[in-house]
């Protein structure tokens, strides 16, 4: 599966230029853990992101690791429904929208796959639609979510990794690397 292996380039990439990045990563979490996930938000997580989960399991206790830019932290399982749970005041009143639509606030069907430490978060949208498993970033300043960066969780990986192994830019981002091994991302 590609997220495997773009989630694989990523991790070398990081063991070889960002050791103090990826030092930062977990184990995963078993599967008890996204069934408690699914149980609790009503929220079945698509294939590619059980997949990432079975191999990422985040950081501990939330520590930075900004892989996905620009700013970005994976989330495993049991933080992801933390972030979810709570998002829930920030829940829009219309709840009928398709994936990958303009929303104000933080929609219920969207899963978190990252939080930056300021409340913002990227998410799997699993509203239904032709978008639907799209990677949508919320900006909790603005309470809103414009477009989505990607469409899947394997285009972000993808465009991750050869970003990093390119030392090229994704977006308005481009991979920087600091003095003590941590990967952080130079933005416009």
């Amino acid at each position: 599966m590609g997220v495997l292996r773009h989630w694989e380039r990523i991790v070398a990439w990081l063991d070889h230029h960002a050791p103090s990045t990826v030092s930062a990563f977990v184990p995963p979490e078993d599967d008890a853990a996204v069934e408690a996930l699914a149980l609790a938000s009503g929220l079945a997580p698509p294939d590619d992101l059980r997949s990432w989960w079975a191999v990422c399991g985040g950081t501990a206790n939330l520590a930075f690791a900004e892989v996905l830019p620009p700013f970005y932290t994976p989330l495993g399982p049991s933080n992801a429904l933390r972030s979810w749970r709570l998002k829930e005041r920030f829940w829009p009143v219309d709840l009928d929208s398709e994936a990958g639509t303009p929303t104000l606030g933080f929609h219920p069907m969207w899963l978190p796959i990252a939080f930056d430490g300021c409340g913002d978060a990227l998410a799997v949208d699993l509203r239904p639609g032709v978008l639907c498993g799209c990677v949508v970033e919320w900006d909790r300043q603005a309470g809103e979510m414009l477009k989505p960066e990607w469409t899947s969780l394997d285009e972000m990986l993808d465009e991750v990794a050869t970003a990093l192994e390119h030392w090229g830019r994704l977006g308005h981002c481009e991979p920087l690397v600091t003095t003590d091994g941590r990967l952080g991302w130079r933005t416009d």
